[in-house]
C-alpha cells in the first residue's frame, strides 16, 4: 500500500494505491473517491465488543474495508476536520493516537482502546486513546497542523490534552489539572498530560475543544 499525502497542510487528502488484492481499512465516512472495480466491506471489526470499544475509543462502531481488484486500485480518504494528515509506518511497537485522528490502516494493523484515566475522561478534553499495534502504515489526521516532539529517556514534556494527535508506546503519560483547581478553571488551559520520554510525540496547532468553546456563545439559542 502507498500513500501520497496532498493539499497539506490545511485540507490534507491521503491518496491510497493497492497493488491487486491489497486492502486498506478506513474509519466510516472517510471514503472520498475510489476507481473501478475496488470493493468495499462494512463490519463491525472484531464484532460487537470489537465495535463498541472503538466507540468508547471516539470512532465509529463500523469500519470500511477496500480491496483492490487483480489490477490494483486507488482510494481517497479524508478526515472531517480541516488540517494535516501523516503516514506512520509500525514495525512490531505501538503507537497510542487521540480519538478522532484515526484514518485508516494497511489490514495487517490492530486498533485496541486504552483508557487515559478518570482525569481525562470526565475533564473538558478527554484522553480516550486508540491503540495501534501490529505492522503496516496507518494514516491519521490532526485538526490543524501537525507539531513533533522527540523525547529522550526520562524527559518530560507538558501537552493540552485537546492538541495531543499522539505517542508512541515507550512513553509513560499521566493526565493532571494545571496547578491548582483555580487555575484550571481560570486559565483557559483546562487540563493537561504530562509525557516521559524516551520516545515521539505529535500534537494539533488547534484543538477541537477550543473551537466548540469560542462558536457555543456565537450560536442562536432557540428562542432567538
Amino acid at each position: 500500500m502507498d500513500v501520497l499525502l496532498k493539499h497539506k497542510p490545511a485540507y490534507s487528502l491521503a491518496v491510497v494505491t493497492l497493488a491487486g488484492g491489497e486492502e486498506v481499512r478506513a474509519e466510516s465516512g472517510a471514503m472520498v473517491s475510489y476507481s473501478e472495480g475496488v470493493q468495499t466491506e462494512t463490519s463491525s471489526r472484531g464484532g460487537f465488543l470489537g465495535g463498541l470499544k472503538r466507540v468508547v475509543g471516539g470512532e465509529s462502531f463500523f469500519q470500511n474495508t477496500w480491496k483492490a481488484p487483480g489490477q490494483g486500485g486507488e482510494v481517497t480518504l479524508a478526515p472531517t476536520l480541516p488540517g494535516d494528515m501523516m503516514v506512520i509506518e509500525l514495525s512490531g511497537g505501538d503507537f497510542y493516537l487521540q480519538s478522532g485522528a484515526f484514518v485508516a490502516c494497511e489490514a495487517s494493523v490492530e486498533t485496541d482502546t486504552k483508557w487515559g484515566g478518570a482525569k481525562g475522561f470526565f475533564g473538558s478534553s478527554s484522553l480516550i486513546l486508540l491503540r495501534m499495534s501490529g505492522q503496516g502504515k496507518v494514516v491519521l489526521s490532526a485538526y490543524g497542523a501537525i507539531e513533533e516532539r522527540t523525547l529522550q529517556p526520562g524527559q518530560k514534556y507538558t501537552v493540552d490534552t485537546g492538541h495531543i494527535v499522539g505517542f508512541s508506546s515507550s512513553i509513560q503519560f499521566q493526565v493532571r489539572r494545571v496547578g491548582n483547581w483555580k487555575s484550571t478553571l481560570l486559565s483557559g488551559e483546562g487540563l493537561v498530560c504530562e509525557l516521559t520520554g524516551p520516545g515521539s510525540v505529535l500534537m494539533q496547532t488547534r484543538s477541537e475543544d477550543a473551537l466548540i468553546g469560542w462558536l457555543a456563545p456565537r450560536l442562536p439559542s432557540k428562542g432567538d
